[in-house]
């Protein structure tokens, strides 16, 4: 896209998406883990684990999920030519998204007075899948790259269906059950905790794996990516978040043999955190790779400027809102809550 000069724009741009970038960061390992809890629920149901299970996320869950709400209406008005792109471009998979909200809010609140509790269990379950396995895919449909004609997607239907994004979109499901069960080794004790390290071991095994193939894939599969990460000197930076990643695989496996409670968690996040930056800095200066930049996809400074005033006054409230909910909930869970 063509790009006029305008220091001042320029900067607010690169600012609103440092913004969305760290909106994203919340909302993927905050609401990440319950989203994992709710994929393990499925297969973990012997004795009060389910109760436990639900119990661990009762009074978080909901204020988790409402960084994706900022997310969206932020990036709508940051960038609304590129929110209307993802729309239509990735219309499915937002859609099935949305429908797994609905599953997983219904089921939840029905779980909580239902005698057939296993019903509604397998129900959020079932959300929990089809919001991780979305959420992949619009990822996976992103980095695939859109056919923009004229500021207008004209690619198919389902031109976000590959098997580069099907990849992608188990590692996002894998990563969430991993960030699922540290999240229930910190909450939990006795039987239920031991019997959720080998769950935590076999996922962070599968998740190393799926993460050297995309790593791998991605330079090979799309050429923007390669130039971006191997010439000289951001060579330099993108070889060294392989190794940060890489050792905090390391400090996970580590931790989980030596039974710890809280490394296990805080080094997941470490992983999560590396791929983030890894991302954003190959997208960098594009928001839709290889299509958009960020400063041609952003909106007039004036709305920006606006914007960034009312998200400065309500972003603290809500940070500071978050950590007082896991503040006041610390702790181990009970049957039944707190």
């Amino acid at each position: 896209m063509p790009h006029t000069l305008n220091p001042d724009h320029d900067l607010l741009a690169v600012i609103w998406f440092a913004i969305e970038a760290l909106f994203l960061i919340f909302y993927v390992v905050l609401d990440g883990f319950d989203l994992g809890i709710g994929v393990l629920s499925l297969f973990m149901r012997k004795d009060v684990r389910p109760q436990l299970m639900m119990s661990s996320i009762s009074t978080v869950w909901d204020a988790n999920e409402s960084w994706l709400v900022v997310l969206g209406g932020t990036l709508f008005g940051a960038f609304p030519l590129v929110y209307a792109l993802l729309l239509r471009a990735l219309y499915i998979p937002a859609i099935v998204m949305l429908f797994g909200f609905i599953f997983r809010g219904v089921s939840f609140e029905y779980w909580e007075l239902a005698r057939r509790k296993s019903v509604w269990l397998w129900a959020f379950g079932m959300g929990s899948v089809a919001v991780a396995v979305s959420q992949g895919y619009l990822l996976g449909g992103l980095l695939g790259g859109m056919t923009v004609i004229h500021g207008h997607f004209r690619g198919g239907l389902f031109a976000w269906f590959t098997g580069f994004a099907t990849l992608v979109a188990l590692g996002v499901v894998i990563g969430y059950v991993l960030l699922g069960a540290t999240y229930l080794i910190m909450k939990t004790e006795a039987q239920v905790q031991a019997a959720l390290f080998p769950v935590a071991r076999a996922t962070a095994i599968a998740l190393f794996v799926i993460a050297v193939l995309i790593t791998i894939l991605t330079p090979l599969r799309y050429e923007w990516a390669a130039r971006r990460w191997l010439t000289f000197p951001d060579i330099l930076a993108f070889g060294l978040l392989p190794l940060i990643a890489s050792l905090s695989f390391w400090r996970l496996f580590k931790a989980l043999s030596l039974g710890r409670t809280y490394a296990p968690f805080a080094w997941t996040l470490g992983i999560f955190l590396s791929s983030f930056l890894g991302l954003g800095l190959t997208i960098y200066p594009y928001i839709v790779p290889n299509t958009y930049t960020i400063y041609a996809a952003a909106t007039g400074s004036g709305t920006l400027i606006f914007m960034l005033t009312v998200v400065g006054f309500f972003i603290p409230i809500m940070i500071a809102y978050n950590a007082y909910l896991y503040v006041t909930f610390r702790g181990k869970t009970g049957i039944g809550g707190y």
